[in-house]
């Protein structure tokens, strides 16, 4: 049968490992809080249940909406939640959004601004990570996209998809994707996103 070679790493090690591969790979600058904070998240959404859970179902904005009208801790948690979800869903499952109501610009948008919103507050000690993550949320949805490809969580994008991706995001990654398949992305046919 073969000599198999198992590696017994924790899921924190072997998601430190793909996001610092893949921000590097990016060219994607972060401060070592902001990497943690990734792979802290990624862990997370692996060890939740599936069942169980209460599941709040509710569209992201309205959710963003809610969550702007509260206010302290649970506001807080409640913005770092969306945030977290529009990040995860961006990066890991960018390609079956095509099928969706919304697309992955919707989940940038509000994973952006949930972020934005979090680092407003100076007393939090993660407030420099969510201003990073709100900052460079496209360069996040990149770094999770190719975490996403190494760990086959994903399908490979067709050539459409990926350049309407980029269209939508500007993505430096789906455009580097683009030029590697012969495909050279036209900066002046990108739409404009309202931040």
């Amino acid at each position: 049968m073969g000599d198999a070679v198992f590696r017994h790493e924790s899921a924190v090690e072997y998601f430190k490992e793909m996001v610092d591969g893949a921000l590097a790979h990016q060219g994607l600058a972060t401060q070592e809080l902001t990497a943690f904070y990734v792979v802290q998240l990624l862990t997370s959404f692996l060890q939740r249940p599936i069942l169980g859970e209460h599941v709040d179902e509710a569209p992201l904005a309205l959710r963003l909406a809610k969550a702007f009208e509260g206010s302290g801790a649970e506001q807080r948690a409640s913005l770092r939640q969306i945030g977290d979800v529009a990040l995860f869903v961006s990066g890991f499952f960018s390609d079956s959004l095509s099928r969706k109501l919304v697309d992955v610009d919707y989940y940038v948008s509000i994973g952006g601004c949930a972020y934005n919103a979090l680092s407003r507050v100076e007393t939090d000690t993660f407030s420099s990570v969510f201003a990073e993550l709100g900052e460079k949320f496209v360069g996040f949805v990149d770094v999770l996209s190719e975490v996403s490809e190494r760990t086959s969580c994903s399908s490979n994008a067709d050539l459409l998809r990926l350049y309407e991706k980029w269209v939508k995001t500007g993505s430096r990654r789906s455009g580097r994707l683009l030029v590697e398949r012969g495909v050279v992305p036209n900066a002046s046919l990108r739409s404009t996103r309202v931040q």
